[in-house]
This record gives C-alpha cells, sequence and structure tokens, in this order.
C-alpha cells in the first residue's frame, strides 16, 4: 500500500478532514491492509478540501473533495486504476493552480509533517541559519538588507533598516517580537505557516535574534488560532531540544530563546505598538512615534518587530542569497507574496506569486470567477480597511507603488472577492462600524470620525432627495480626509478607503449619480 497524505490544517479539519483520516485507518483495518498514514501541512488549493495525496512513481495524486463516505470507492481504485475515480485529480503538482505559483515561502506547504524535524531539514530546513552563523551579524544584516524584503504586514518598509537600526541600538537586552496577530477578513497565510511549516518561522526569528543582538522573542498569535499555538509550542520544544534555540543557537555561541503569547481578540492589537503594550500586559492602545520600536519598544528596549511572513522570508534568503530573492517581483515590489483569495469566489485558496502579476490574474484566472456565477463587481485588496477596486482596475499590478498610486494597499495579500449582489453602500458603512467598535480610543479623528462615519451614511442613505444626499456625500468625503491625514494610526487612516472607492466606483449605490463620485 503507497503512502497517503492528508492535511492536518485547520480550514481541512473544519470540512472533514479528521473524518476522512478515521474512515481511512478503519478501512484499512477492516481489509488487512498496511496503511501508512501522514498528516501533513495544507497546499492551500482550500475549494479541494479535504485533499488526500498518494504515492505514485510519477508523484503524488490526488484526489479531492473527500468525504468519509467516498474512502472505499478511493481504497478501491487504488487497488485497480486510479485515474478512473469521479473524484481523481491525477498529479497534484501538474494542477495548472498549483503548476503556475512560485512557492518560495510555502515551498514546503502540503508535502511535510508540521512537526517533523526529519522533514524539514530534508527540504532545506536550518540552512539559512547555519549560514548565518558562518558569515556572521553584519553580513547577515547586509543579506538581508540588499534582498529588498519589505514587510509583508502591510506598511512594507524596507525590513534591512529596521535590522541595521536594532543591531547598531546600544542595549543590555534587545527582543523579536513577531506580530502573528492576522485579523484581517480574508486573510490566512501565517496561519497556514504557524500551522503547518512553524520550523521555517523559528528559524526566522532565531538568525533575526542573534542577527541584532537580541535574546529573547515572542510571538503574538491571535486567540481565535488554538491550532497555530498549540503547534509552534511544540514545535518551539523540538527546536530547543534540538540545539536550535536557547544558549548556543546552531552552534553560534549566542543565545536565543522565544516563547509564544496568546493575544486577547483585540484588532488593534496588529498595529505593532499596540501589540507591545499587550505584550506588557497593558490594554493595547497605539502609541505615538517617535520612538519608533526598533530604538524603544517592547519593555522600553530596542525591539525588531515583524509579521510571521516577513519573517519566514529571512531563511530562503540566507540559504539561497540576496540576489536570488531580487530575481522575483518588480520595481522594488521584490521577492514572492502569498495571496489569499476568499469571498465570493470558486477557487478560494493560497497563491504565491512574485510581485507583478495582474489582479484579473488573481482573481479570473487562479479564482474562476465568483462561486455565485454572477458577474464580478469589486474585489477589496488587504483587509477590512481595503479599497474596494472595480473590475476596470484589474490589470493593475499587484506592486505595492502601483496600488498605492490608485489609493489602495496590498496590505496583507488578502483579496475578497464580491459579485453585483453586493450593496457598497452598506460595505461602507459597516467599515465605520468596524472602525468605531475596534478603535482604541486614543485619538479624536479614528474615535469620533468612525461613529460620525457611520452617522453620516445613514443621513446619506435616508435623505429624502437628491440636494440632501449630495449635502452628506460631501460631509462624508471631508471626514474621511480628516481621519485618513489625522488620524495616529493606519485603524482611522485607512477606514476611508473602502468609503472613499466605494463613493467614487459605485455611486448608484449611494444614490448618488456618477459626476457626484467623481469630484
Amino acid at each position: 500500500m503507497p503512502t497517503l497524505y492528508l492535511p492536518a490544517d485547520s480550514l481541512a479539519r473544519a470540512v472533514g478532514a479528521d473524518e476522512v483520516s478515521t474512515a481511512l485507518i478503519t478501512q484499512a483495518r477492516e481489509r488487512n491492509l498496511p496503511l501508512e498514514l501522514q498528516r501533513t501541512s495544507s497546499r492551500g488549493l482550500y475549494w479541494l478540501e479535504p485533499l488526500l495525496e498518494v504515492d505514485s512513481p510519477q508523484g503524488r495524486i490526488g484526489f479531492g473533495p473527500l468525504t468519509a463516505a467516498d474512502v472505499p470507492s478511493v481504497l478501491d481504485a487504488l487497488k485497480a486504476e486510479p485515474s478512473m475515480h469521479p473524484l481523481a485529480l491525477g498529479l497534484v503538482e501538474e494542477l495548472p493552480y498549483l503548476k503556475s505559483q512560485q512557492r518560495l515561502l510555502f515551498a514546503r506547504a502540503g508535502i511535510t509533517r508540521p512537526l517533523s524535524l526529519d522533514d524539514y531539514r530534508a527540504h532545506g530546513g536550518f540552512e539559512g541559519l547555519t549560514r548565518a552563523v558562518a558569515i556572521g551579524g553584519d553580513q547577515t544584516a547586509t543579506e538581508v538588507f540588499d534582498s529588498g524584503l519589505r514587510g509583508r504586514g502591510g506598511a512594507a518598509f524596507p525590513a534591512g533598516i529596521k535590522w541595521r537600526t536594532v543591531r547598531a541600538t546600544e542595549a543590555a537586552q534587545k527582543y523579536i517580537v513577531c506580530n502573528a496577530d492576522e485579523g484581517d477578513s480574508g486573510t490566512f497565510a501565517d496561519r497556514m505557516l504557524m500551522e503547518g511549516d512553524p520550523f521555517l518561522l523559528i528559524e526566522g526569528m532565531a538568525i533575526a535574534g542573534i542577527t541584532v543582538g537580541a535574546s529573547f522573542g515572542y510571538i503574538y498569535v491571535r486567540s481565535e488560532y488554538p491550532d497555530a499555538v498549540a503547534t509552534l509550542r511544540a514545535a518551539l520544544n523540538i527546536a530547543r531540544s534540538a540545539g536550535y534555540l536557547g544558549a548556543n543557537v546552531g552552534g553560534s555561541g549566542l543565545a536565543f530563546d522565544m516563547e509564544v503569547r496568546v493575544g486577547a481578540g483585540a484588532y488593534i492589537c496588529g498595529e505593532e505598538t499596540a501589540l507591545l503594550d499587550s505584550l506588557e500586559g497593558k490594554r493595547g492602545v497605539v502609541r505615538a512615534k517617535p520612538p519608533i520600536p526598533a530604538l524603544k519598544g517592547l519593555f522600553g528596549q530596542p525591539t525588531l518587530v515583524h509579521n510571521v511572513l516577513t519573517l519566514a522570508s529571512v531563511p530562503l534568503i540566507l540559504a539561497k542569497g540576496a540576489q536570488f530573492y531580487r530575481d522575483y517581483g518588480m520595481g522594488r515590489s521584490l521577492g514572492t507574496m502569498p495571496f489569499q483569495l476568499a469571498g465570493n469566489i470558486r477557487h478560494g485558496g493560497l497563491v504565491e506569486r512574485a510581485f507583478g502579476l495582474t489582479l484579473r490574474e488573481l482573481v479570473e484566472d487562479y479564482g474562476g470567477g465568483t462561486a455565485s456565477g454572477r458577474p464580478l463587481k469589486a474585489a477589496q485588496v488587504g483587509g477590512p480597511l481595503g479599497t474596494w477596486v472595480p473590475p476596470s482596475q484589474f490589470d493593475t499590478p499587484l506592486d505595492y507603488e502601483a496600488f498605492a498610486a490608485m489609493g489602495a494597499m496590498l496590505g496583507h495579500g488578502g483579496v475578497v472577492v464580491a459579485d453585483d449582489s453586493l450593496d457598497m453602500a452598506q460595505m461602507a458603512r459597516f467599515a465605520m462600524q468596524f472602525c468605531a467598535e475596534e478603535s482604541c480610543g486614543k485619538c479624536t479623528p479614528c474615535r469620533i470620525g468612525s461613529t460620525r462615519g457611520v452617522e453620516v451614511i445613514d443621513r446619506l442613505l435616508a435623505a429624502p432627495d437628491q440636494s440632501g444626499r449630495d449635502e452628506q456625500a460631501i460631509i462624508l468625503k471631508d471626514l474621511c480626509d480628516t481621519m485618513q491625514y489625522g488620524s495616529l494610526c493606519a485603524l482611522g487612516g485607512m477606514a476611508p478607503f473602502p468609503v472613499v472607492s466605494a463613493l467614487k466606483y459605485f455611486p448608484a449605490d449611494f444614490g448618488l449619480p456618477a459626476s457626484e463620485a467623481e469630484q
């Protein structure tokens, strides 16, 4: 009997992977079949989950999406002709959705077992740490700088500048903080990586620690990710036992260790300074800058703060070199980005590609259009406070500067798709209501502006005539300007993005003429 592979990813489990596993084990026992079933990470082809993969001389062949009831027929097909099964997918690596991707961060996705150190090392694991130890801190920081890696949390700040700043700052204690508070709608890349390839994040943090002179790190994970928390904690123990954490990291003679902290459910704690307050045991409130965290961060000490995807990019950069990484992407947006397709989408899942593909390629070619079959109306890129992009703008390349030029942000790479039945006026109202509920309350534009924003939109929609709607639209735009340029952090600063874009591209949903939207 060939080896079988089934994801232990929490989404795969939510749609029945554990039941499929139980059915496989039960059927194998009843049939007296010697079964080797490995629970792996997920490929990220979520519309096919649970996805069962089976070894063959040509490579792994797939079946999906499976239910427990499909297991007997799949086992029968494996003894006869697998390709004849109605759920047979052929060679998984040859599936167009997967084959055309450029997987660097998620190269091991669906292949390795999350807590197998042997699997991780067999697929390039800890090669980056080994090289970082060999070349020393100065050269490691230079590699990160030269790679062009930018923060994947949304702001896209050059990672190498942060590393050099923290490394050059004198202090008895420094910290590495991983922002794993993945709270944007339609995003799941951090969760996938933490659940499926936890040693990659640990390796990235260890490299960062010994490079900038930090001896301790924290992974701040949202409480809604219990599987990721459990997996990370188990992986930390394994890595520590193997000498990749502790007093002598990878034989470097330098100490670095870390622990997982669980957040309490506040969206604002995805902002780095509010996260630091939360880590210190305080209420998550945004801090004014300066000082920046790189100089005065956690407990007042120099702190390197990155999100999961940024830190997880570091091992590959060290293992393959900065130039290898720079060969992917366009302009100043270098490397790859794991885009996450969600919402009303036929083929939801993770697509890792170099910067530069278009939103149309992502939504239509990979995503297959809407799940409902209705026409596309828009895609919200960059989370619940991201811009609504209409199909007329879908040929814009996915690049930080190209999106900024049209008043949008790539953010964490989440793309939520909507069909023509979605009411954009209600989505604009939701953005303001969301901001009002999630605001830390420190600055007036965000705290008061979002509440007034809900009221203004309600008045606009309830206005009895065109002049009343026009008047409220002017007030709403002025309010958005105040919030965007006056708020202390991106929560208040970005809340206007979905509102302004909805007004601009979908004025009819507000009862406004097209000319109103162009003013």
